[in-house]
């Protein structure tokens, strides 16, 4: 007998299903946890919270874009408590060298060998704040390390800690003595999350909390060992044929447009890569994870979409002229791709 949800015939047992659920609730259980713990820090920021969330569980970097001062190195500290791991801020400046995030080899005169001095690379969770004020030469120096998980050093090549995750932040506003992230970077990211200004209740909340003496202590509630092993059971998640289709189509309509009646060919410049295709397909399953379900839904594609895919969707300048920004775009394709 087939499960049927939300219109999606899903070609696998009832059975199977409900062991993935069992197993999915769970996780979910323990982590919705951990946005009760985070809330006793950070005040609203819902989105984003959920949005690094998915990234851990899926085990994808984050580009996160936001003015200073909304609470982006508060978020990694007190997700690193929270997950009993170690972290690092490293402050992107114009004189950092690759070296200075990687590591080095140091001569010793007392044993007459040189000895490896490793980088802040070797943390778990590395924010890189303000990534685009290093010259390119600094930023490429985070590729293989985000890819390869590993880095080279002196010919060398060490595995980095696991889990590893890097919070890339950028400022939108100014761009006087920055550069602009390659695009081989920028795909590297599984998610780019956009962080707002707080409503004003929150910013009322905020005032009051740090207008007092009153500090709230952050619990360690998940360990290294056990985000690892979400992150397997995440892969377990199951996605149907027709799921996959969908998120085929969607990344297939932001290359060829016209093949899906969308009239966008003089807006996009570039679609989204293969690698779109394959983080929406992992994030929703950490969003229907996060939901207490085994297997995704289109809706679980389509929370996630915005973040996977707007930073790989490169427009025109006519587009840019006009005002059209990659989410208005993916607004455009989700809104013409029927979910099934």
């Amino acid at each position: 007998m087939a499960l049927r949800e939300n219109h999606v015939n899903y070609s696998v047992s009832n059975k199977e299903i409900q062991d993935l659920n069992k197993e999915a609730q769970k996780y979910a259980e323990k982590l919705a946890g951990v946005f009760d713990e985070s809330h006793k820090v950070i005040i609203g920021q819902e989105d984003a919270l959920k949005k690094i969330l998915i990234s851990i569980i899926s085990d994808g970097h984050v580009l996160l874009e936001s003015v200073p001062g909304l609470a982006k190195t508060l978020m990694v500290k007190t997700m690193s408590q929270i997950f009993s791991v170690d972290h690092v801020r490293i402050q992107f400046t114009p004189d950092l060298l690759p070296a200075d995030i990687l590591g080095t080899k140091i001569y010793k005169n007392v044993s007459g060998s040189f000895v490896t001095q490793k980088g802040p690379i070797f943390h778990n969770f590395v924010l890189a704040d303000e990534i685009n004020r290093a010259p390119p030469k600094v930023q490429s120096a985070l590729l293989e390390a985000m890819q390869e998980r590993n880095v080279t050093i002196h010919g060398d090549t060490y595995e980095l800690k696991k889990p590893f995750l890097v919070l890339a932040t950028q400022n939108p506003i100014e761009n006087e003595g920055t550069y602009k992230l390659p695009e081989a970077q920028v795909d590297r990211f599984a998610l780019k999350i956009l962080i707002d200004y707080p409503s004003k209740q929150e910013e009322l909340e905020i005032i009051e909390r740090n207008s007092s003496n009153n500090s709230n202590s952050i619990k360690s509630l998940v360990s290294p060992s056990e985000i690892i092993e979400i992150q397997k059971f995440n892969e377990k998640i199951y996605a149907d044929k027709v799921i996959t289709e969908y998120i085929a189509d969607i990344v297939n309509a932001t290359r060829n447009p016209k093949d899906y009646d969308l009239d966008l060919e003089n807006m996009i410049e570039f679609g989204a890569s293969p690698r779109a295709s394959i983080w929406l397909m992992r994030t929703a399953k950490a969003n229907a994870l996060l939901n207490g379900r085994g297997f995704i839904i289109p809706e679980d594609v389509k929370e996630v979409a915005h973040e996977v895919l707007r930073h790989r969707i490169i427009l025109t300048f006519e587009a840019e002229a006009n005002g059209i920004n990659p989410d208005k775009v993916i607004d455009f394709v989700l809104e013409k791709i029927s979910p099934p």
